[in-house]
């Protein structure tokens, strides 16, 4: 559906995408995750043509979004980061602006208005200004805004930002209920919970580099060990660890010891070693690999690091 070929995008000295490819099908829910300041904005203003790449091509349906003013833009729907709305006016006047922008008049209008207006649950504030919301209902509306024409594909550039987490389950809700419906939507994010529950297929960037592409499970199968052990740090399990660095690695930080097996090495073998030297099952928990952990191999520093 939407097609990103060599995609490079300066600001000056500094490289916002540096030569990014990407395919995204058909009802996928694709998530965009990095740290602020990746190039996820970046990425959103190019499909939405708010600015134009330096190099590269950029296509939705084959067709290409390089002319800002194309026709192929009414099919794209997007929801900024920072709220798009006219704060003096009301919910109802704010969806017939936008509505109208796209071509929308009289009875249809009215009805979509309702309709997206009862998704979010605000049909009984329709008519208060916006500036007597609160954040997560500013959101929503902002989200339903970006729909009224019913575009094929949907780019939500971190709408959860700075919202109470019973809105933000709203908004995943009724997200999901569209890409259900057969929504496409690119979804960016610095959320690691956001993008494993949302997403079917995720790209980790960073820099204006896209790191790795693929399901969670895929992206986790990048990482060198398949999960870690935890156990205290203390004068009885200092040896043990030392015992187990031929099986894999081991880090010691903060009372805690941090195993992560070779491939070939079976918990099993841990656990008999550590009943060999008094150790109780109990002392050990297991983890699986994390997108936060995943990230931090790959670009060596945290989601939420600037």
């Amino acid at each position: 559906m939407l097609s990103l070929n060599s995609v490079t995008k300066r600001y000056g000295s500094i490289v916002a995408l540096d030569n990014v490819s990407l395919e995204i099908g058909q009802g996928e829910f694709f998530g965009l995750l990095g740290p602020n300041g990746a190039g996820k904005s970046t990425l959103m203003s190019l499909v939405a043509g708010l600015r134009a790449a330096d190099t590269g091509a950029l296509t939705l349906n084959d067709q290409s979004l390089s002319d800002r003013g194309a026709a192929t833009r009414t099919e794209l729907g997007l929801v900024p980061q920072h709220i798009a709305l006219y704060e003096e006016l009301s919910a109802d006047q704010n969806l017939r602006i936008f509505g109208e922008l796209y071509g929308l008049r009289g009875k249809e209008l009215k009805n979509r208005i309702d309709a997206a207006l009862e998704a979010v649950q605000l049909t009984d504030r329709r008519k208060s200004p916006v500036k007597t919301y609160s954040g997560g209902m500013q959101r929503r509306l902002n989200l339903v805004a970006a729909l009224l024409h019913r575009p094929k594909l949907l780019l939500c550039d971190e709408p959860t930002v700075g919202i109470d987490p019973q809105s933000r389950n709203a908004i995943f809700e009724y997200l999901e209920h569209l890409n259900r419906e057969g929504l496409t939507i690119i979804y960016s994010t610095h959320y690691m919970e956001e993008a494993t529950r949302l997403c079917s297929r995720i790209g980790i960037i960073d820099h204006g580099n896209l790191h790795a592409l693929g399901t969670l499970d895929e992206l986790l199968a990048k990482l060198p060990f398949e999960e870690e052990i935890r156990f205290p740090s203390n004068a009885d399990t200092d040896t043990f660890a030392a015992m187990l660095t031929i099986h894999g690695e081991i880090d010691t930080s903060d009372g805690t010891h941090r195993f992560r097996p070779k491939p070939d090495y079976k918990l099993s073998a841990l656990y008999a070693l550590a009943e060999s030297q008094g150790l109780p099952a109990r002392l050990f928990t297991s983890q699986r690999p994390t997108l936060e952990a995943l990230f931090l191999h790959l670009t060596g520093r945290t989601l939420r690091d600037t």
